[in-house]
């Protein structure tokens, strides 16, 4: 036992670094006639990364063409005196493409805000209810490394989205297109391995394997001043692996929201002329299928739902939810996800299960 764990420590793949740095300028998208007051100067602003390159040395990074993985920051002034600024953190994922010229990355991280939302103080913003939000940016870049002695360039889009998941009122959210431009610098440029391509697809499945998951979080209502609430979910569903990447699910969940409760007695007293009796039932049973896309041990979650049991009309009876899920071992895994209605987010969740 002692001497195969030294040889699998001998035999792990060196880890290969890099940094960017970005500089962007854009405006905010008018998504919705409500932040139209808020979109008054562009905006500016930086990304800083840290990338641990992949060169095909593992499977799971030789069937993604090699991606990079890694953490950025970015820093955003919002161009207006109500938004303030925004400070972010982020994991990401680097792909690359047409011989690896152009890379799309994808984000997923939190940022603080410094000028939230205040009923007294700063009431004009109604995109931020809170200081910390969930943000997700995607960058497509040309990129050149090693021009000179690991120095390269790149330049591209991105669009930067900041939102609290209902976390608490408002919550209109802003989604920010860029025009960015920067440099990247290879450590050990000169030690860097050719990449290993991908070879022939392996054949790959799995039987079906059953699932518990519980899920909770705190959220609110779109009604200001109303509270913040816990809000708890219990999913039971089937998944069916079919190749090293992509995973099917279906199942059955129960929504279990004091959110809604609080809500449905709220319109209750203030719009009698909704019929609203204030009793009506506020848990929801939603159906669903769903899709885990994989990178070794981190999966993107996407699934859409349909509320079978329905008592209350609350933004409609078809969801979503998109999120990553991290495995720990071969039953234990845990997530972070958003449960949305479109676009309109009606809570983070942050999750735990166990696979059968």
């Amino acid at each position: 036992m002692f001497c195969v764990s030294f040889v699998n420590a001998q035999d792990t793949p060196k880890k290969y670094h890099s940094f960017d740095v970005n500089y962007f300028y854009g405006t905010i998208l008018e998504h919705n006639p409500d932040i139209q007051h808020l979109i008054t100067e562009h905006q500016k602003g930086v990304i800083l990364s840290y990338n641990t390159k992949t060169f095909g040395l593992e499977d799971w990074s030789r069937r993604y063409n090699s991606p990079d993985y890694g953490y950025s920051f970015i820093y955003q002034d919002l161009g207006n005196t109500f938004l303030g600024e925004s400070y972010g953190v982020y994991a990401h994922f680097n792909f690359y493409f047409f011989n690896r010229h152009l890379m799309m990355r994808i984000g997923q991280g939190a940022a603080y805000n410094t000028n939230p939302y205040d009923q007294e103080s700063n009431f004009r913003n109604n995109a931020y209810g809170s200081s910390i939000l969930s943000s997700t940016y995607i960058m497509g870049n040309y990129k050149k490394e090693n021009i000179y002695k690991g120095l390269g360039l790149q330049a591209g889009f991105s669009i930067i989205h900041y939102s609290n998941a209902n976390l608490k009122a408002p919550n209109n959210s802003t989604n920010t297109w860029v025009f960015n431009v920067g440099a990247n610098y290879n450590l050990d440029y000169e030690e860097l391995p050719e990449y290993i391509p991908q070879g022939e697809k392996e054949k790959y499945t799995e039987p079906i394997h059953y699932n518990l998951a519980f899920r909770t979080g705190v959220n609110s209502s779109d009604v200001i001043g109303l509270g913040q609430f816990m809000h708890y979910t219990i999913s039971a569903y089937a998944d069916k692996k079919i190749n090293r990447k992509s995973t099917f699910q279906a199942g059955a969940e129960v929504f279990i929201s004091p959110m809604l409760k609080s809500l449905i007695k709220f319109r209750s007293v203030a719009y009698p002329e909704l019929g609203v009796q204030g009793d009506e039932d506020s848990n929801r049973v939603g159906v669903f299928v769903g899709h885990l896309l994989t990178f070794n041990k981190v999966s993107f979650i996407s699934q859409l739902g349909y509320y079978a049991y329905y008592p209350y009309d609350f933004e409609g009876r078809v969801y979503n939810r998109l999120g990553l899920q991290r495995e720990f071992g071969k039953h234990i895994f845990a997530g972070v996800s958003v449960h949305s209605h479109g676009a309109k987010a009606e809570a983070a969740e942050f999750s735990i299960g166990y696979r059968l």
